[in-house]
C-alpha cells in the first residue's frame, strides 16, 4: 500500500499568515522610502557643501579684488609722495591707514583659506595640496607686501632706492595675485561642474528608486494583494449566496491564513445553515399540522361559544316573557286589592313595591344582555336633567319611605338643565344610584339629589351618609358583578353601577365617585355627568 493511501489526510503546507505577508510587503515599501529619503538628504546635503564651496570660493575673488584695489591705491600713493619729495614722516602719515587696511586684508585671506582646507576634507576632494599651494602663495604676495610696507614707512629719504622697491612690489604682486586669482576661478568651474555631475547622479539614483518602488509596487499588488482581493470578491458572492437562502457552497480551504480561515468558517456555517433550515422546515410542517389542529378546535369552540351566546338570549327572552307575565298578574291584584280592602293597602302597597323591584331586576337582566350584544339603542334627545332626577326620585318613593329614610332633591336656580341623551335611560340611571343608596346607606337616614352644570356638563349628584366604599374597593367598584362589602351585598348581582358607567359613557358623559365625603369621614357621593345641549 502506498504511504498516500495509508494517510488519506493531507497535511497542509505551513504558510506565513496574511497579517505578516501584508507586514513584510509594508516593510518592503518602507524601506525603499526610508533608501530614497536618505539618497535625497545625503544628495542635498553634498550639493549645499558644494554651494557652499563655491560661495565661498566667490567671497575670496572678491577679496582677492580688494586687495587688488589697495595695492594699486599704496603704489599711487607711494609715487606721488616720492615725486613730491616730502618728508619720511608725512610719506608715513600717508601711507599707515592703506598698509594697515592692506594688513587686515591678508589676515583675513589667511583665515578664509584655512577654512577652505578643512571644507575641502568634508568635500571629499584632493584639495589639500591645491589650498596650501594657494596659502604659499598668499604668503609670498604679504611677504613682498611687507619688505615694500617697511621700506616705505622706514626714516629712508633715498628716493630712487624707495622707487625700486615699489617697482620690485609691482613687478612681483600682480603675477602672484593673477596665478591665485586663477586657481580660484578654476576651483569654483570645477565646484560648479561637479554640482552639475552630482545632481545627474542623484537624478540616476531617483530614477532608479522609483523604478524599484513602482516594480515593488507592482509585486505587492499581483502577488498579495490582487490574490487577496479575489479571494475576497469570492466571500462577497458566497455572502450573498448565502443571504439568498442557498447554502450548497463549497469555498477552497488550500489555505490556512486569516481569509483560507474564514472560508473554512463559512464552510462550517454554510452546512450548519442548511442543517438548521432542514429542522425548521420539519418543524414549520409540525407547527403547521397542530395550527391547522388547533384552528379546528377553536372552530369548534367559537361554534359552541356561538350556541351559547344563542341559548343565553333565548333564555333571557322567555325567562323575561315567563316572569313578567306573573309579575304583571300579581301587580294588577295588588292594586285591586288596594281598592277593594283599604285596611289592607299597606300589604297590598308592600306586594306591588317587591313586584315593581323584582320587575326592574329582571330590567336589568336584560339590559345587561342587550348591551353585551350590542343590541342596545341609545336615544340623542334634549330634555331637563332636573326634570328627569325629580321624576326617578318619584319613582323611588315607596321604596326610601319604606326604609325609612329621606330623599331631598336640591336644585340651584335656574333648576332647568338641558342635556343632549336618552331621558328614560338617564331616569333608570339615576334611580339605581337612589336604590344603592337606599340598599347600602340605610343608617345615614338621608339621601340628597343635587343637579347642576359643571364644565360643559349637566351633573347629578346621589350623596349618602352610609359608611362610605373603602379606597382598595373604589377602583373595581365599576366593574360587573363586583359587589361592596356592606350588610346589602346579597339583595343585588353587582350590575347596577357596570350598566350605569356604560349607559353614561355611551352618551359621552362620565360617572365619578367620591368617598369618604370631605369633612364627614363617612357617605359615598356618585355623579353622573351628561353633555349640554348647545344654547
Amino acid at each position: 500500500m502506498k504511504p498516500e493511501e495509508q494517510n488519506p489526510i493531507r497535511k497542509r503546507p505551513i504558510a506565513l499568515s496574511l497579517k505578516v505577508r501584508l507586514g513584510i510587503g509594508a516593510g518592503m515599501l518602507g524601506l525603499v522610502a526610508l533608501i530614497a529619503a536618505a539618497v535625497t538628504v545625503t544628495g542635498m546635503n553634498r550639493v549645499a557643501a558644494r554651494l557652499d564651496a563655491a560661495l565661498a570660493a566667490e567671497h575670496r575673488i572678491d577679496r582677492y579684488s580688494v586687495l587688488s584695489t589697495q595695492v594699486s591705491s599704496l603704489l599711487v600713493v607711494a609715487s606721488e609722495a616720492l615725486q613730491s619729495g616730502i618728508s619720511p614722516a608725512d610719506r608715513r602719515g600717508r601711507l599707515a591707514n592703506l598698509s594697515e587696511s592692506i594688513g587686515t586684508t591678508f589676515a583675513r585671506l589667511r583665515a578664509d583659506h584655512a577654512q577652505a582646507v578643512t571644507d575641502a576634507d568634508r568635500l571629499g576632494l584632493d584639495e589639500q595640496s591645491r589650498r596650501a599651494t594657494q596659502s604659499l602663495g598668499i604668503a609670498r604676495m604679504e611677504a613682498l607686501f611687507a619688505s615694500t610696507r617697511d621700506a616705505l614707512l622706514s626714516d629712508v629719504a633715498d628716493n630712487e632706492r624707495l622707487q625700486g622697491h615699489i617697482d620690485t612690489f609691482a613687478i612681483g604682486f600682480d603675477p602672484l595675485l593673477n596665478e591665485v586669482i586663477t586657481a580660484e576661478l578654476r576651483l569654483r568651474n570645477e565646484i560648479l561642474q561637479g554640482i552639475t555631475v552630482l545632481r545627474q547622479r542623484l537624478i540616476y539614483v531617483a530614477m532608479g528608486v522609483s523604478a524599484a518602488t513602482v516594480l515593488l509596487l507592482a509585486l505587492f499588488y499581483l502577488g498579495l494583494v490582487r490574490p487577496q482581493l479575489r479571494r475576497l470578491d469570492k466571500l462577497h458572492a458566497t455572502a450573498r449566496q448565502i443571504g439568498r437562502g442557498e447554502f450548497d457552497i463549497a469555498l477552497p480551504e488550500d489555505s490556512r491564513d486569516e481569509i483560507g480561515q474564514l472560508f473554512t468558517e463559512t464552510n462550517r456555517m454554510a452546512g450548519a445553515l442548511s442543517t438548521s433550515r432542514t429542522e425548521v422546515e420539519h418543524d414549520r410542517a409540525r407547527l403547521n399540522d397542530i395550527i391547522a389542529a388547533r384552528t379546528e378546535e377553536l372552530r369548534a369552540a367559537n361554534a359552541a361559544l356561538a350556541r351559547t351566546d344563542e341559548n343565553r338570549r333565548r333564555f333571557f327572552a322567555d325567562i323575561s316573557h315567563e316572569l313578567r307575565t306573573p309579575l304583571t298578574v300579581i301587580l294588577m291584584e295588588a292594586q285591586i286589592g288596594r281598592k277593594a280592602a283599604p285596611d289592607a293597602q299597606a300589604a297590598f302597597a308592600t306586594i306591588e313595591n317587591r313586584a315593581l323591584r323584582l320587575n326592574r331586576r329582571i330590567d336589568d337582566l336584560l339590559r345587561i344582555a342587550r348591551s353585551e350584544s350590542g343590541q342596545l339603542e341609545l336615544a340623542s334627545d334634549t330634555f331637563d336633567l332636573t326634570l328627569i332626577a325629580q321624576e326617578a326620585a318619584n319613582n323611588m318613593d315607596a321604596e326610601i319611605n319604606s326604609a325609612g329614610m329621606t330623599l331631598t332633591l336640591r336644585t340651584p336656580p335656574p333648576s332647568p338643565v338641558a342635556v343632549i341623551g336618552d331621558a328614560n335611560w338617564v331616569r333608570q340611571v339615576i334611580g339605581g344610584l337612589i336604590q344603592n343608596a337606599i340598599r347600602h346607606a340605610r343608617d345615614g337616614g338621608r339621601i340628597e339629589l343635587d343637579t347642576g352644570t359643571d364644565a360643559g356638563m349637566g351633573r347629578v349628584a346621589v350623596t349618602d351618609h352610609g359608611p362610605g366604599i373603602p379606597p382598595q374597593e373604589q377602583q373595581t367598584i365599576f366593574g360587573r358583578f363586583v359587589q361592596g362589602r356592606g350588610g346589602a351585598v346579597s339583595e343585588g348581582f353587582g350590575i347596577g353601577l357596570a350598566f350605569a358607567k356604560w349607559i353614561v359613557e355611551e352618551q359621552g358623559g362620565e360617572i365619578s365617585l367620591i368617598s369618604p365625603l370631605p369633612g364627614g369621614g363617612t357617605g359615598t357621593k356618585v355623579t353622573v355627568g351628561i353633555p349640554l345641549a348647545p344654547d
